[in-house]
């Protein structure tokens, strides 16, 4: 009796590297989660020294971290949109590692050559067409 080479689990089924997309979106998932934790650490460390002092009123914290509030709206109404909206996209990047940077210079590197060779024929092509036509 043969053997079966898919064995009991059924067909292997590869799975096919990370796109980039896929990677930001995993990366962006990722900040989402860590944020809230680096959130309460700061506020954290800020109501730090009032819970010594044991204040126990939430209006007193109310009225405390409204020049804070206020800051921040100044802030955002200075700060253009546009700076904004550019740090946002810039933490979306994806950043290649030394690996693949070596490896797509390298193609960069390639294809100019072969381009470069490419525009050279066919202008050497074209002059001696040119001189054998128009220059005859």
């Amino acid at each position: 009796m043969a053997r079966s080479t898919q064995g009991r689990r059924g067909p292997r089924i590869r799975k096919s590297a990370p796109t980039v997309r896929e990677k930001v979106e995993a990366s962006r998932l990722k900040n989402e989660v860590e944020r809230p934790k680096r959130i309460r650490r700061v506020t954290g460390q800020v109501s730090a020294p009032f819970k010594k002092l044991q204040i126990r009123d939430k209006g007193f914290y109310k009225y405390v971290s409204a020049p804070f509030r206020l800051l921040r709206k100044v802030l955002r109404w200075l700060v253009p949109r546009y700076f904004i909206n550019s740090w946002r996209e810039l933490r979306q990047v994806y950043w290649p590692n030394r690996r693949e940077t070596w490896r797509l210079t390298l193609a960069v590197f390639v294809f100019a050559i072969v381009f470069g060779a490419l525009v050279a024929g066919v202008d050497k092509g074209l002059d001696e067409v040119f001189k054998k036509v128009v220059l005859k």
